[in-house]
């Protein structure tokens, strides 16, 4: 691939009479690319779309699935035992991010409202510090 600098060299060159051999000589570019590029012309290239790649943990998606819904507290490094048992090449972070799309949503889940005390200086009682909510 060469810059669109490069590009309009050629063609300038190409324009003033320059064989595509002359050209390749001048600008230390290999002939058949030159060729291409006056041949293209201006014309931007054109990719098409890229075959869609399996992913590594494809093969495994369904076995994480069907873990999550029948054991919901299995964590994610226990799954990663797992899978590499079964030939699973990949890493720890592609089982997680899967995880996180599997597993139920919080809302789902449901929430506790927890309160954390803390002892106020110089008294010996508990009061609550923060209330929050915890998944």
């Amino acid at each position: 691939m060469i810059k669109n600098g490069e590009m309009m060299m050629i063609l300038d060159l190409h324009r003033q009479g320059l064989s595509v051999s002359a050209i390749a000589r001048e600008s230390g570019i290999d002939h058949k690319t030159v060729r291409k590029y006056i041949a293209r012309g201006l014309e931007a290239p054109a990719y098409g779309p890229r075959k869609p790649r399996q992913a590594v943990i494809d093969p495994f998606t369904a076995y994480l699935r069907e873990g999550v819904m029948r054991y919901p507290g299995l964590t994610g490094s226990r799954l990663f035992r797992e899978l590499k048992d079964l030939g699973y090449g990949g890493g720890y972070t592609t089982v997680t991010d899967f995880l996180c799309d599997v597993r139920p949503a919080a809302a789902e889940r449901g929430y506790e409202v927890r309160f954390e005390l803390a002892r106020r200086a110089g008294a010996g009682r508990l009061r609550p510090v923060q209330c929050r909510l915890c998944r």
